[in-house]
């Protein structure tokens, strides 16, 4: 779960696009939860700066699986429908060629159940080749959704779909447990833009946004909040360089050091909150 996708705008459009190709072919607002790059501009949609968004698309199925193999099938087939392909070695994982032959945009599937080892793979019932990986923490997202709807051109035809997506709560704690399991630098990025740059106002209110929604049970997450931290302790780590990095490809007459600075302030900031 190491390999990474390009950030771009035109990436974020192939995603925005293939997500919405697939719910047309659910039928109807899926139960899965969307959390990963689309989300950031959504959450930060009064923000002077563009968030990049990837060629990533994951979801949170919690929900999904408690429905049932009808569900489950459902998606299986929808995915299918919209030319996405199951990767050969990971069911939670497909992949569906974008608008040019070097886009690839990857659907990722992420569970949360207690029954089930971390990081273990959860075949769905009533599918072939369809599954999720079990990722702690990532059902924050299911308990925090927000409606929205998503719209985009194909063939010179508007075509709109319905997401459950996560809000600001959800997200920031279910992405504080995926960048713990798969370190890659686009999470760090993007929970540092959120953090700075979110509608409600900033770091602080986004803590509070997640003590207002989860209360004591945030503590569950602080395994994934002190890696968090751990990743954005000074100028140098590797989540400050991330998001100083991304950010300087969208904003290049930003300065370096204000970007690394601002991101560990953000992170210690929203971390202190969880220790009081």
């Amino acid at each position: 779960m190491t390999d990474e996708a390009p950030c771009s705008r035109a990436a974020r459009a192939a995603a925005e696009r293939a997500l919405i190709r697939v719910v047309h072919h659910y039928g109807a607002r899926p139960e899965f939860v969307v959390i990963g790059g689309l989300v950031p501009e959504l959450l930060c949609s009064g923000s002077e700066y563009q968030h990049a968004g990837t060629t990533d698309v994951d979801v949170q199925v919690d929900v999904e699986i408690a429905c049932g193999s009808i569900n489950t099938s459902r998606l299986e087939q929808a995915l299918r429908n919209a030319e996405f392909e199951p990767d050969t070695e990971r069911v939670w994982r497909w992949s569906a060629e974008g608008p040019s032959p070097r886009t690839i945009v990857k659907f990722e599937l992420l569970a949360d159940l207690d029954d089930v080892a971390a990081e273990a793979t959860v075949n769905f019932d009533g599918c072939s080749q369809l599954g999720a990986v079990n990722l702690r923490g990532t059902g924050f997202a299911c308990r925090d959704i927000e409606v929205r709807s998503l719209s985009t051109r194909v063939g010179g035809v508007e075509q709109r779909a319905e997401v459950n997506v996560s809000g600001l709560a959800g997200f920031l704690l279910a992405k504080c447990a995926a960048a713990r399991s798969r370190r890659k630098p686009k999470d760090w990025y993007d929970i540092a833009f959120v953090l700075l740059h979110n509608d409600a106002g900033g770091p602080e209110d986004a803590a509070q946004a997640v003590l207002d929604r989860f209360g004591e049970e945030s503590g569950t997450a602080r395994t994934s909040l002190d890696d968090l931290l751990a990743n954005f302790a000074t100028p140098e780590a590797q989540g400050s360089q991330a998001y100083a990095a991304q950010m300087l490809v969208d904003h290049p007459e930003l300065d370096r050091t204000t970007l690394v600075a601002d991101a560990v302030v953000a992170v210690g900031t929203f971390h202190a909150a969880f220790t009081r």
